[in-house]
């Protein structure tokens, strides 16, 4: 495919929905070491109340669909991770505000602009061991058609959340525990890791 159209958007979220349903105790033990242990369960909540409000629907371009994801989100997922990922969203929305379709270029500049709201929302920046750590690597690693840029985007995300397992926690939750909470994976940039390999697959076609 060329383009990043409305309907392609759609069997994203939708995908995702299923893979975090899946992953949701695998990432929930990840936060069980570092954090509350609820980010599984927040992000299957959220995003299987996001895959309910779209069903049936059909958003009139990518800024309404992005921004009903992000309201969704904010209004169900608990934790840092709803601000965070709903803020991300709306901001992917704002910017799309009337778009039906993006090149691989644009939605690389859509997704910086979500990590642009995670960073301000946040406080935090590379080597904090933070979804940052993993969504920064991804999108500069897009280039490419619409398939090799979210392909290369999926791979960093990946490396970069295997990559925050030596990293000392300095935001957080899982920075109330100092050098203790060295050697585990962050469970942020491991959901954030999983969305990009979801997009990649989507866009394989």
């Amino acid at each position: 495919m060329s383009d990043f159209t409305v309907s392609e958007a759609m069997a994203w979220i939708k995908a995702s929905a299923a893979v975090l349903d899946r992953e949701a105790a695998h990432l929930s033990d990840l936060d069980a070491a570092i954090g509350d242990g609820d980010h599984g369960a927040n992000m299957k909540r959220g995003f299987l109340a996001v895959e309910k409000k779209l069903d049936g629907t059909a958003p009139a371009d990518l800024g309404a669909l992005f921004k009903t994801v992000g309201m969704t989100l904010l209004s169900t997922v608990g934790g840092a991770s709803g601000p965070l990922y709903g803020g991300f969203f709306l901001e992917i929305g704002k910017r799309g505000a009337g778009q039906s379709a993006w090149d691989a270029a644009t939605l690389a500049e859509m997704l910086k602009a979500g990590l642009g709201d995670i960073v301000k929302r946040g406080k935090a920046e590379l080597g904090d061991k933070t979804m940052v750590d993993a969504l920064t690597p991804a999108t500069e690693a897009m280039t490419g058609d619409l398939a090799a840029a979210t392909a290369a985007a999926a791979k960093a995300a990946r490396a970069a959340a295997t990559a925050t397992a030596p990293l000392l926690a300095r935001k957080g939750r899982a920075s109330y525990l100092g050098e203790r909470s060295i050697g585990h994976e962050d469970p942020g940039a491991n959901s954030l890791a999983l969305l990009l390999e979801t997009l990649a697959d989507t866009c394989k076609g």
